[in-house]
């Protein structure tokens, strides 16, 4: 191994920085038809819900394959209106990750429910299962799988223990609009589904909103009746909910965006596979470990999070940093260990598996306009924060690594989508 205590000095890109999010030049790609939107509903004044917001449910019921689908003003908003929607009495537990964006534990608090934090698999960082079921008591009324970093967990065993046990299953699919597990799309792998519309998301609007999906149709009247004060109409409450209405705007933005969701995703698919045969190529392999793609999964890549090991993650970071490319941390502390919990009892240690993924977690630029150089560029400042050489090894073809190699496909998108370990 090369020493790697000493790395290169940094140096600029010769293609310029490169950010870690490029949404300019997202939103270059279909200018003209979201500034007609906007204007139309500018033009219409109807800003609250209304036509707009009727057609982007109806649009991503169908591409969730969900019987239905709720707007609401945000992904944190989501998740607090589907336990709502599920009951969740005060002090029921909700068995949930701790290696997830604060929203996951903060709705289930806001709701005057206890979360209940579990470790991760150290190899997808989503919930164990088997971690899950130790952890399943009388008081425990719900289950909220983070499909984190766009790949979905691991489900069957989740059904199976909701089912036995009588719990819902709340997704945080925040940021994996679009995923799959075994032919099933994101959304609908529980009682209800939970989508962030976060403008830095796979599909991302103008500002924050939000999306609730579900089979359920009594699920799906109690959510559209909470996201109103709980309203049903002449100012009737039957229940008290929360204002969190989903604006017009933002369903213009997004049903125009909505259009090359697949495209994008396949955009992200490939650069997962270029930086796996360039850190190949690079000879970076022992110290840069890619994110696996699962079986019988459909990974959207709204981050591409490779582990750093050795303790040289902060290194690496602030190499990368002063080289002007674009990198993050998610998240560099679990959710057991804030502050703001710290009444639950936990304590460092606890949850090893999720609190080393937080000392080596670095995201990557994985955007679907990145360009090929930029790529490699990305590779280079790595190798050179490593102390190593940035050039490729003189080698013939680099067969693709076998944990993305092409599987099933469970989308209509392409012959490249879907691919999953075999």
């Amino acid at each position: 191994m090369s020493d790697t205590t000493n790395p290169a000095p940094a140096t600029v890109p010769p293609c310029g920085p490169i950010p870690l999010i490029d949404l300019v030049a997202q939103f270059r790609s279909q200018e003209t038809e979201i500034l007609a939107a906007v204007t139309k509903v500018f033009t219409e004044q109807k800003f609250i819900l209304g036509e707009e917001v009727a057609q982007l449910e109806a649009e991503s019921a169908a591409y969730c394959d969900a019987r239905f689908a709720i707007g609401c003003a945000s992904g944190t908003d989501a998740l607090i209106l589907a336990l709502m929607a599920c009951d969740l009495p005060p002090g029921g537990e909700v068995i949930t990750s701790p290696f997830t964006f604060f929203a996951t534990g903060s709705s289930i608090w806001r709701c005057g429910g206890k979360p209940v934090f579990v470790d991760i698999d150290p190899l997808s960082f989503n919930l164990d299962p088997s971690a899950v079921a130790a952890a399943v008591t009388a008081n425990t009324r719900s289950i909220m799988p983070v499909h984190i970093f766009g790949q979905c967990a691991e489900m069957d065993p989740l059904w199976r223990l909701a089912t036995r046990h009588g719990l819902s299953i709340v997704e945080d699919a925040c940021q994996s609009i679009g995923a799959a597990y075994k032919g099933r799309k994101a959304g609908v792998l529980g009682s209800v589904g939970c989508f962030s519309y976060f403008p830095t998301k796979n599909l991302g609007g103008a500002g924050d909103g939000g999306l609730m999906t579900t089979d359920d149709e009594q699920i799906a009247k109690r959510l559209k009746r909470l996201r109103v004060h709980g309203d049903i109409g002449v100012y009737e409450h039957l229940e008290v909910g929360l204002n969190s209405r989903l604006d017009a705007i933002q369903a213009a933005v997004l049903r125009i965006k909505q259009r090359k969701l697949d495209e994008w995703t396949l955009a992200r698919q490939r650069n997962a596979r270029r930086y796996s045969m360039l850190f190949d190529e690079y000879g970076l392999l022992d110290v840069v470990t890619p994110p696996p793609v699962l079986p019988e999964r459909r990974h959207v890549f709204n981050q591409y999070c490779v582990r750093i090991t050795d303790g040289m993650r902060d290194t690496v970071l602030k190499s990368l940093r002063a080289s002007q490319i674009g990198c993050g941390i998610y998240y560099p502390k679990p959710l057991h260990l804030q502050t703001c919990f710290g009444s639950l009892g936990y304590k460092a240690g606890m949850l090893p598996v999720a609190e080393k993924a937080c000392t080596e977690v670095l995201a990557l630029p994985i955007f679907p306009e990145l360009r090929e150089d930029q790529q490699e560029e990305v590779v280079k400042g790595l190798a050179r924060a490593f102390g190593r050489k940035a050039t490729r090894r003189p080698s013939a073809a680099v067969p693709k690594p076998k944990f993305l190699s092409t599987g099933d496909r469970v989308s209509n998108a392409s012959e490249e989508d879907g691919w999953a370990t075999r």
